[in-house]
């Protein structure tokens, strides 16, 4: 990338005419460290590893391990249609194989790695929330979304997260564990079959399933990042996976600089997102505690090179809270600095703060809104407002935390 010049720091013209109002945490105590600075957890804490199944294998592996449960090697590929392509896990639906060792067979290779604890449907049956139960007891939900011409799932990663943002629900549980590649794939499959029963309302076609993948449900992808690619080398297998496109995988982060520098270098044309929420360090820190170890140059430049590597257009995440970072001068501070790095890289998605009636964390109002959408395209940034999907089943973009009912309705089951 060439060499771009400097960008000067921006700050409001006359600040005391400007609300600024300071995040701060409500109903919950971050954990902080000895220095009084928001904990950051990148490792996964200890906890029984949820048993291996085909999708946490690469092909050849399936095939070994197919033989050391005494089956001829071409097994593996049966399985593998029964998963990946008729969305199943059922032994009692998998005729092609012998009668009098299926049920042990299927439970070697397809062990079952997510209880459904709840399902929460929209009035108008576009939107689902999944609440899922894994085999250690972890509470993990997903979205599934219809839009025209497409259906999105809305993945997690994690159980909990340990990027600690205030703002975030799922931030303040902190972390329970990484989920492993099959469990993230798992959801996939389960929602496919849930299309595929009609459930999703009337399809559009009879191979309908999930086309579009965000890894914006629960956790830090980049936090887990080998079960991460081996999903998405899952997701994306034409001939031993699901066959998915990669450009039809959102993968977000908050800003770990390293894995995006190891994220452009896989050679894998996933879409990368940034979970960017303010454009000046002093704002960021308080609102993204990572910024602490990388700011917010570091994650653009980064996000830069991200384009650079793969050609294609990275996404700014940009959550609107009212009188926080909804400023007009923050919205031209983030053009400077995007354009500082050139033009036709990056699009901008701001979107409305869910809102908690009473608290500091609400959306901005709308005519605060279209100004900083404005004020963007005008400096030559594509921007879009974007859509806010499930907030009525708390299944919309920070909601997704197992709440104390989720936790009885898990014990219950």
């Amino acid at each position: 990338m060439p060499e771009q010049p400097p960008v000067r720091s921006t700050t409001p013209p006359d600040a005391s005419a400007v609300r600024q109002v300071r995040p701060r945490t409500e109903g919950w105590s971050q954990k902080k460290d000895s220095e009084g600075r928001p904990m950051l957890q990148f490792a996964s804490p200890k906890r029984g590893k949820p048993p291996v199944h085909l999708a946490d294998m690469t092909a050849e592996q399936r095939v070994e391990k197919v033989k050391e449960l005494g089956m001829p090697a071409f097994r593996a590929a049966q399985l593998e249609k029964h998963y990946f392509t008729h969305y199943t896990a059922d032994p009692e639906r998998m005729t092609d194989l012998p009668a009098a060792t299926r049920a042990e067979f299927v439970a070697g290779m397809l062990p079952p790695l997510l209880t459904e604890v709840r399902r929460l449907k929209t009035d108008r049956g576009d939107t689902i929330k999944f609440l899922w139960k894994l085999h250690d007891g972890a509470l993990v939900e997903s979205v599934l979304m219809r839009y025209p011409g497409r259906i999105t799932l809305c993945v997690s990663s994690q159980a909990g997260c340990g990027m600690n943002c205030p703002f975030c629900a799922t931030g303040q549980a902190g972390l329970t564990r990484n989920m492993s590649a099959a469990e993230i794939i798992d959801q996939v499959v389960r929602a496919n079959a849930l299309i595929r029963a009609g459930e999703l309302g009337e399809p559009e076609h009879p191979d309908e399933r999930v086309t579009n993948i965000v890894f914006m449900g629960m956790g830090e992808p980049l936090a887990n990042y080998a079960r991460l690619m081996q999903s998405v080398r899952v997701m994306t297998d034409q001939k031993h996976g699901l066959g998915m496109s990669a450009r039809g995988i959102t993968v977000s982060t908050v800003g770990l600089v390293p894995a995006i520098k190891k994220l452009a270098a896989e050679e894998i044309p996933v879409t990368f997102a940034l979970s960017l929420h303010a454009p000046d360090d002093q704002l960021r820190d308080e609102l993204i505690p990572v910024n602490s170890r990388w700011k917010v140059d570091e994650a653009l430049d980064a996000a830069r090179a991200y384009f650079d590597a793969t050609g294609r257009r990275v996404s700014i995440e940009y959550a609107l809270i009212k009188d926080m970072n909804d400023h007009a001068w923050r919205a031209d501070l983030l053009a400077e600095k995007l354009n500082a790095r050139g033009r036709g890289w990056v699009h901008v998605n701001p979107i409305p703060l869910n809102p908690t009636p009473g608290s500091v964390w609400t959306s901005s109002e709308k005519p605060v809104q279209a100004e900083f959408v404005r004020r963007l395209n005008a400096a030559g940034i594509p921007t879009t407002l974007r859509d806010t999907r499930g907030k009525e089943i708390d299944g919309a973009c920070g909601q997704l935390v197992a709440t104390e009912e989720d936790q009885a309705a898990a014990a219950a089951g």
